[in-house]
């Protein structure tokens, strides 16, 4: 179950976030496996979503991600579905298969099995579509299921603010 602080946590930075792509006139959409949609929940808790989120994909199998996101299947045999070339391939997928100009995707191994030496449970890659390329990032997060899952969201959520956010001029 959520923490109150959790929940709060991940409002504030949707909020953050909303404001950032509202400035910019950008809509962002997700390409979510081990999350299972709830970087999507966590944006359309907001009222008014909707003028800054604009879809997204659950892509939990395999063949979901290629069938919606166009991922080659070659892709998920040589590298595995929780892999760097698949994050940036699922990013790369939702932004085509979309009107955003922004994407998160996410896939990894949220446990309590499916882990190996080389991808423990835990293992997250990020891919983020942003007008200038595609980011892509692993975390390795601690705990059961649902602490995985919640750590991937908020890191999703705070990266992609992170990157999308004006730096300020030297």
């Amino acid at each position: 179950m959520k923490s109150r602080n959790s929940v709060l946590l991940t409002h504030d930075v949707c909020t953050r976030l909303a404001h950032l792509l509202l400035e910019q006139n950008w809509l962002l959409c997700t390409a979510e496996s081990c999350t299972g949609g709830l970087i999507a929940a966590a944006c359309t808790d907001l009222a008014g979503s909707s003028n800054w989120f604009e879809r997204g994909f659950i892509t939990y199998a395999n063949t979901a991600k290629c069938d919606m996101l166009g991922v080659p299947a070659e892709l998920i045999g040589q590298h595995g579905a929780v892999s760097e070339p698949v994050a940036r391939a699922m990013a790369t997928g939702a932004l085509a298969h979309s009107q955003a100009q922004v994407a998160i995707a996410v896939t990894g191994i949220a446990g309590p099995s499916g882990g190996s030496a080389d991808k423990p449970v835990g293992t997250v890659w990020f891919g983020f579509g942003l007008p200038s390329g595609v980011r892509t990032e692993v975390q390795h997060f601690a705990g059961d299921r649902a602490a995985v899952r919640q750590a991937a969201v908020q890191h999703a959520l705070t990266r992609l603010t992170e990157l999308i956010q004006p730096r300020a001029c030297p």
